[in-house]
């Protein structure tokens, strides 16, 4: 297992704890020097706040931890593609990674807004990306 696929299982385990509160399983963990300083999941239904998405969770908390607003030596590992208010917080904080799993055709930040990262952000996609796109099929499937 590589260190990516390590941390996007954590990111999965998030998404799962989403899932089991009701909420879109999306999950994701901010990591600094191979230490997790940020976690979070899908908490819009919980809190009734369409900007509580799983980055904004785990960003928030890892800029709690790290004393400030700016993640430049940090990867940000999510299970889905992040969407575009999403994308500008992971701008915004100048996090140096962004690693997806499921790319998010619909709603991803590659189809509406592909400058929104800080331009040294480096993207890396599909780690774990069945295993990630799973989740979200399977939980959408129940909703129908």
């Amino acid at each position: 297992m590589t260190t990516d696929e390590r941390y996007m299982t954590l990111a999965l385990d998030e998404a799962r704890a989403a899932q089991a509160q009701g909420e879109i399983p999306i999950g994701a963990v901010v990591v600094a020097d191979g230490q997790v300083v940020g976690r979070g999941h899908n908490l819009t239904e919980t809190l009734h706040d369409v900007t509580a998405h799983a980055e904004m969770q785990a960003i928030t908390a890892a800029e709690e931890w790290m004393g400030g607003k700016y993640l430049t030596g940090c990867s940000l590992y999510v299970t889905v593609e992040p969407c575009v208010m999403c994308a500008g917080a992971i701008g915004w904080s100048q996090l140096g990674r962004l690693v997806y799993g499921a790319s998010d055709e619909k709603r991803g930040f590659q189809r509406f807004a592909p400058q929104a990262l800080h331009p040294k952000t480096v993207v890396v996609s599909g780690v774990l990306e069945e295993e990630c796109a799973q989740l979200m099929k399977a939980f959408f499937r129940g909703k129908r």
